[in-house]
């Protein structure tokens, strides 16, 4: 499906103060967009604090005007790469970075849509996708499957800058959510799932302003537009959901994989009500199911002696778990296999 043939966003800017209105659209569509809701200071702020790390790393061309942020081909890297992760940690260690997901006005959006006190999951995302790279565009797919603990679980996705066209964005298939967990397989790209069910044709995109932002509930289907052109696309992902409902413990982690003392270390006094807030919540935690994974791990073993490389993201994936050496093992000798090699599908 075509850019040019998809519906935009409904815009629910307008009912931004009406509870029970945010609520009843979350239900019927699956998603919420909203504009200018983040201040463009801090996102400007965090913005260019990223570029400098990345330019440091070497992700960002350091010949180019640095607030342009275009792209070092040869600096790319992907989650969940060793590398990549270790930016991600770095890009952590900024309490700025926790500040987008704590601005009051999206607090406040997400406090009315669950009509409770709220969990913001410490464990945000920070994504920094490079163009050009469409065989790692993500895929179709549900948060609800990774995160899980209670489906009303809300993800907002934030970008730091505008996002035309060119430079892609999230499509979302509107009331998707309502159909249950739908049958996936191994890809690459964030997550490392596709949807491979049929889904309701009533795809949503348009482009996005520095402060809109686009909030879906766990099982409505996105996905990833391409990142073209030749700037860096950089987002955050943070999620929301009652305080009272269960959380899976691995959403009190940080995506980075380390102590939060590490990421903590350095931060000012004034950054010290960002710190550990979920442990002055008496929080039910949801133990996780793991069928999703031993599914995608053995689809994607199925794919990997077939010599699918999109099986690679996955088999990354069973090796930054370290769980099962076994399978460890065997991940680390069909990505020798695999890796090098252009994507494919067989």
């Amino acid at each position: 499906m075509t850019i040019v043939a998809m519906k935009p966003f409904l815009d629910s800017t307008d009912i931004l103060d009406d509870a029970e209105a945010l609520r009843a659209r979350m239900e019927r569509d699956g998603y919420l967009f909203i504009r200018a809701l983040l201040p463009k200071r801090l996102l400007e702020e965090v913005r260019l604090s990223w570029l400098e790390l990345l330019c440091d790393a070497g992700c960002v061309d350091c010949d180019a005007p640095p607030a342009e942020g275009i792209a070092n081909p040869g600096g790319f890297r992907v989650e969940p790469q060793p590398q990549y992760m270790k930016l991600v940690i770095d890009l952590y260690r900024r309490p700025q970075t926790h500040d987008i997901p704590h601005d009051p006005a999206l607090m406040g959006v997400m406090e009315r849509l669950v009509g409770a006190p709220i969990l913001l999951h410490p464990s945000i995302i920070a994504r920094y996708i490079f163009p050009g790279r469409t065989a790692y565009t993500t895929p179709a797919h549900q948060d609800w499957v990774p995160i899980q603990g209670t489906e009303q679980t809300y993800t907002a996705w934030i970008p730091l800058s505008d996002v035309p066209e060119q430079m892609g964005g999230v499509q979302i298939c509107a009331g998707s959510h309502r159909a249950g967990v739908y049958n996936f397989r191994p890809a690459l790209g964030a997550g490392a799932t596709q949807v491979t069910d049929e889904l309701p044709d009533d795809w949503r995109y348009n482009p996005f302003a520095q402060g809109d932002v686009l909030i879906f509930h766990s099982r409505t289907v996105h996905k990833g537009m391409p990142c073209r052109g030749r700037r860096l696309r950089l987002s955050v992902d943070a999620r929301y959901q009652s305080a009272a409902e269960p959380v899976a413990p691995a959403s009190l982690l940080n995506h980075g994989g380390v102590d939060w003392d590490e990421i903590y270390a350095g931060w000012p006094p004034e950054a010290e009500d960002r710190k550990y807030y979920w442990k002055k919540l008496d929080l039910k935690l949801a133990a996780y199911d793991g069928q999703y994974n031993e599914r995608r791990d053995a689809m994607a073993f199925e794919m990997a002696e077939a010599g699918d490389t999109t099986a690679i993201s996955t088999l990354q994936r069973i090796i930054a778990r370290g769980q099962d050496e076994k399978k460890i093992d065997r991940a680390r000798r069909m990505l020798a296999r695999l890796e090098g090699g252009p994507a494919k599908q067989v």
